[in-house]
């Protein structure tokens, strides 16, 4: 019997086609055949949303080769991924190609010939409740971006979009800039005593003042305790040694992925998705091309029980009894909505150490499947054992403290310690040994200056970890959402920190005011179990738009008349223009507001908006401007610019770093004292350069 296997990508196809004999024929469709149109709505709203659907532009050639080769055959499989848009993917295909067979269907959440090859045995029917589901949440979107989009270029700016969970995410961001920009300082100091034992030094932290929780909260402080411990006694009060153990993090799903590869490997939720897509689909190792993990999306914890037993064997023969615990370990996902179609993300052959097949891979296809392998084998390891030991000591009412492990047991940091590169062996923290009563000897005291610090912004791996927790968005979403937020210039990435852009800020703004709903947490996230109802059956898709429907759209007919009354005038800037004499003003680009001729289109001259200050550059004795990074930061450069690049995220002034010579910066210290720093990362002042902000300011 002649078959055609149709899958999505071109590299899948070449991997299951080894997996297949003569009579399988295996195409790619690229993804999705149809879709909702570009230039039009698209959905039938007075017909239970019925979504009007056309072949996309530009997949005329691979519809083509897939309706000649269909002709060819005895029967048709659809192969695409194991997951909602996979299932409508190949819904779409049995509607377009008229498969008339209903066992058309093969899932695989690995591709190993023996996956592959059980699959193609055991074809099952569409699962339409997945495909309802995605068609619910493509029609959802649809609703949203067309509908509010058109008032947003009225309002704010021509070309803006608005996205159901994009909006969201960077109401997220935004939030978090306004609890920064919000934080009250406070300043607080610690102390720390170093110890001379018979054994080495001790270094112990102080914890309390007469009983009570040690807070010192300015100099005077500090200096009235040191003055108390000057001729004081130090003597070890207790020495306790308990037992803890530490067990292994479950394998990966896909945010957890995402955030350790950003943690460790600094790769973005772009890369570590198309990375992901790689092993996955195929490497060709010792001449044979296999899926090397298993499908890359996923919120799910749980691991085949034919991979837990693979994995049980390796760890038994490499690693001996003592590290295989008696039973499997089972973890648990920790949410209610997690779907369990699909595994963690595992290898697919335990027995591929990394090291094995460094030779085969990229670079960052090895950091990240060596990532996965590590994780996989650990969860099924067991718990690492430590000592903690803890030591107290006394001096004049004071209490402190010092603590260190001691490793007694390796269990699963084993493969993660063999795994490490040179120069990456961590730092065990043992502490020296003493005995309780024992005196000690006071080498220094030192104090230490903090300043309590904001809620740091968000990175992708955080933004990730923050959708996951709140339930919006699924592992498929993630990655896209941020691209999008990006892409729109919502948001700017600087240093791995995301910060709204004015733009974003604005977008958000008006959000809040006419469609709360929209950007609201809670109501998101509800209408993502809605989808998952749908998914699994005990919800209907049409339901679940008609519901969400009629309150957007009478939100959306007030929102029309009371923005309808708003007319926005252009803000006057009070400078007038160079080139032909009228009044410059602002207005709303892709990077925030700039400075443009009321004369427009006759006149054309645009500029950035700059705030003058009165310090010259020592570089070229140009005046310093204040501008405005791509983020909205604010950061100081010369007037001069593009002869001149002097840049600086601090305000400068006029003298120059005596270690380097550079122009230096003033930075106002979280308690509201200045220090002056020296932006020059190269200076051979150290201590400056701990101080100094990271990276050049991005310029409009």
């Amino acid at each position: 019997m002649k078959t055609l296997v149709i899958v999505e990508s071109p590299t899948k196809a070449k991997t299951i086609e080894k997996f297949l004999g003569k009579q399988y024929t295996v195409k790619s469709c690229m993804g999705h055949i149809r879709d909702l149109p570009k230039s039009s709505f698209g959905v039938d709203v007075e017909h239970d949303f019925t979504p009007h659907y056309i072949t996309i532009r530009g997949k005329g050639d691979i519809i083509k080769t897939l309706k000649d080769e269909s002709k060819k055959v005895d029967r048709i499989l659809l192969a695409s991924d194991p997951d909602r848009e996979g299932e409508a993917i190949a819904w779409h295909l049995q509607q377009y190609l008229g498969v008339d067979n209903p066992n058309c269907r093969i899932r695989f959440n690995e591709i190993t010939g023996e996956a592959v090859k059980k699959a193609v045995r055991e074809p099952s029917k569409i699962d339409i409740d997945k495909v309802d589901a995605q068609q619910a949440r493509r029609i959802l979107d649809r609703l949203v971006g067309y509908k509010l989009s058109p008032l947003l270029w009225k309002k704010l700016k021509k070309g803006l979009s608005a996205g159901r969970v994009q909006t969201v995410a960077v109401r997220l961001i935004c939030d978090r800039e306004q609890e920064i920009s919000d934080f009250i300082t406070e300043e607080y100091w610690t102390l720390t005593a170093y110890l001379q034992t018979s054994s080495g030094e001790l270094v112990a932290k102080l914890v309390k003042v007469d009983g009570a929780k040690a807070e010192l909260a300015n100099r005077q402080q500090v200096d009235d305790l040191l003055t108390r411990l000057k001729e004081a006694a130090f003597c070890v009060s207790a020495v306790n040694i308990r037992e803890k153990k530490k067990s292994a993090a479950p394998p990966f799903t896909t945010s957890t992925m995402q955030q350790e590869a950003s943690r460790r490997l600094s790769l973005t939720a772009r890369k570590t998705m198309q990375t992901a897509q790689q092993l996955y689909e195929g490497i060709a190792v010792g001449g044979v091309v296999t899926g090397l993990i298993t499908y890359m999306r996923t919120d799910s914890v749980r691991v085949a029980e034919g991979a837990v037993e693979a994995v049980r064997q390796y760890i038994g023969q490499r690693y001996g009894k003592d590290y295989l615990p008696n039973k499997p370990n089972q973890y648990s996902s920790g949410k209610g909505r997690t779907q369990d179609a699909h595994e963690a993300i595992r290898p697919t052959q335990v027995e591929y150490s990394p090291q094995q097949i460094k030779p085969y891979l990229t670079t960052q296809q090895y950091k990240l499947y060596k990532l996965i392998w590590e994780r996989f084998v650990a969860s099924q390891m067991s718990a690492a054992i430590f000592d903690v030991h803890t030591v107290e000591v006394m001096a004049a009412g004071c209490l402190f403290r010092a603590t260190g492990n001691v490793l007694k047991f390796a269990g699963y940091t084993q493969v993660y310690n063999e795994g490490r590169e040179e120069g990456e062996k961590e730092d065990s923290g043992v502490i020296v040994p003493v005995t309780k009563g024992e005196a000690l000897i006071l080498n220094k005291l030192s104090e230490t200056q903090h300043f309590t610090q904001p809620p740091p912004r968000y990175s992708e791996a955080s933004l990730i970890k923050a959708l996951e927790e709140l339930a919006i968005g699924r592992p498929s979403t993630y990655a896209p959402t941020i691209d999008t937020i990006l892409n729109r210039n919502y948001v700017a990435r600087e240093e791995k920190q995301l910060f709204p852009t004015e733009l974003g800020q604005l977008v958000v703004d008006m959000m809040k005011e006419f469609f709360p709903n929209i950007v609201d947490v809670d109501f998101t996230a509800e209408m993502e179990r809605h989808l998952d109802e749908v998914e699994e059956g005990r919800e209907q898709w049409v339901e679940v738009l008609r519901e969400f429907y009629g309150p957007f759209a009478q939100t959306l007919e007030h929102a029309e008349r009371e923005m309808a009354k708003i007319v926005i005038e252009p803000e006057q800037s009070g400078e007038n223009c160079e080139k032909c004499g009228k009044p410059m003003v602002y207005r709303l680009g892709r990077y925030g507001r700039f400075l443009a001729c009321s004369g427009f289109p006759e006149c054309r001259n645009t500029k950035a908006i700059v705030t003058p200050t009165n310090v010259k550059c020592l570089a070229c004795g140009g005046n310093i401007v204040q501008r405005k990074s791509k983020a909205g930061r604010i950061f100081y450069g010369c007037g001069n610019y593009p002869d001149c690049t002097y840049v600086a995220w601090d305000m400068p002034v006029e003298e120059k770093c005596p270690s380097c010579g550079a122009q230096l910066s003033i930075r106002n210290n979280r308690g509201g004292q200045t220090q002056k720093i020296c932006p020059n990362r190269e200076c051979p002042d150290k201590e400056g350069q701990q101080k100094r902000g990271k990276g050049r300011p991005k310029k409009n």
